[in-house]
């Protein structure tokens, strides 16, 4: 194999599939960036065995055909220190030379038929959303899953698609956030489709397709679900078990409505929660059509209180505590200068909403 390659674009591909290379691992490959040249364009592939990445590109001149079998972690720093606009990339018998006007490295590497297959995107897709609304679903739901929870399959991220439409939810069991948005179903399926996809690979979503109005073709297959572009491919295997019912945890009967400017409650909840602890991090929000009054107490620290107004409020007065750390989640990823906050009982879960595609279920903490 002999390729000429735009360096800037080698950069921009070893960046974006790094998060799946596995830095410490006892199979020597899986630490390992596949390289195939062919057709006029370069891929790079990378695996963690969980979740897969290709990223072609046609910035390259294929001098020889070939594939390769390079560690990640020195070719990205090769190329990296490189000040060339280019560089020529050699393979030979399981050895890569990487020749710049002034530089040659020599760069042991591994037989190609070591590397576990990546997944390809073949046949139709299920669904096709934009980049830039699978960018908002997830930014808007991820941040809510379970960190470490063998309970249900909580420490994944629920995909749903029914026809045109499409929701992402996102539970750890003590909050749960959803987010609605619109996809382009195929060839008129309307059927339920519902996968709960690891966050890892949801993150590397993020990163590798960055382009908002880039089409995603999006399928499942054999217990994965792959997500592919013209010059980018993530295959992921999906999270086991059962996500929870998780229509049956949104309160309904909230008959308290606060509606509040973002980030006005995003900075009271800020400044209140400086006076807070580990031992007693919450803070006690007091709605009323007044405003909302916001208070903190720690043992010996002392105790804060800041009040900020309201746009509107509806029903009897009401005290709760919230950690403030899940408010301020939220306030960080809705898109709305306005939130509404549904209140039902200092012990019930509260809802906020941002309109009809955005809700936030959270449970209060005793502040006794």
């Amino acid at each position: 194999m002999k390729v000429i390659c735009d360096r800037g674009a080698l950069v921009e591909a070893l960046n974006l599939i790094s998060g799946v290379v596995v830095a410490r691992t006892p199979k020597p490959v899986l630490a390992c960036v596949k390289l195939v040249a062919a057709d006029g364009t370069l891929s790079i592939s990378a695996t963690d065995l969980e979740v897969s990445v290709r990223i072609s590109t046609a910035r390259v001149e294929v001098q020889t055909p070939g594939s390769a079998l390079i560690l990640a972690d020195k070719l990205s720093q090769i190329v990296r220190e490189s000040v060339d606009p280019t560089l020529t990339l050699t393979v030979e018998q399981d050895v890569a030379e990487i020749r710049g006007q002034d530089s040659r490295y020599k760069v042991f590497g591994y037989p190609v038929a070591d590397y576990p297959p990546v997944p390809e995107f073949t046949g139709e897709p299920h669904f096709l959303a934009t980049a830039g609304d699978l960018h908002k679903l997830i930014s808007q739901t991820i941040f809510a899953t379970a960190r470490e929870n063998s309970r249900y399959a909580i420490n994944g991220v629920l995909l749903e698609r029914q026809g045109n439409k499409l929701s992402v939810v996102a539970t750890d069991g003590r909050r749960l956030a959803m987010a609605k948005g619109t996809c382009k179903a195929v060839k008129g399926d309307d059927a339920l489709i519902a996968a709960i996809v690891p966050t890892k690979a949801l993150n590397m979503i993020l990163r590798v397709f960055s382009t908002p109005e880039q089409e995603v073709k999006v399928r499942l297959a054999d217990n994965q679900i792959i997500f592919a572009t013209d010059d980018a491919v993530l295959s992921s295997n999906l999270v086991e078990g059962s996500f929870p019912p998780y229509k049956d945890v949104i309160p309904r009967d909230g008959d308290k409505k606060a509606t509040i400017a973002k980030d006005v409650l995003a900075s009271a909840v800020r400044r209140a929660a400086l006076l807070t602890n580990e031992e007693s991090k919450g803070v006690r929000l007091a709605f009323s059509p007044q405003g909302v009054t916001l208070t903190s107490r720690a043992p010996e620290m002392g105790e804060a209180e800041v009040t900020a107004p309201l746009v509107s409020y509806v029903g009897e007065p009401i005290e709760i505590g919230f950690n403030p750390a899940f408010i301020l989640d939220a306030m960080k990823v809705v898109d709305t200068e306005q939130v509404t906050i549904e209140l039902k009982a200092a012990n019930k879960p509260s809802v906020i909403r941002t309109g009809p595609d955005f809700l936030y279920v959270v449970m209060p903490v005793n502040l006794q």
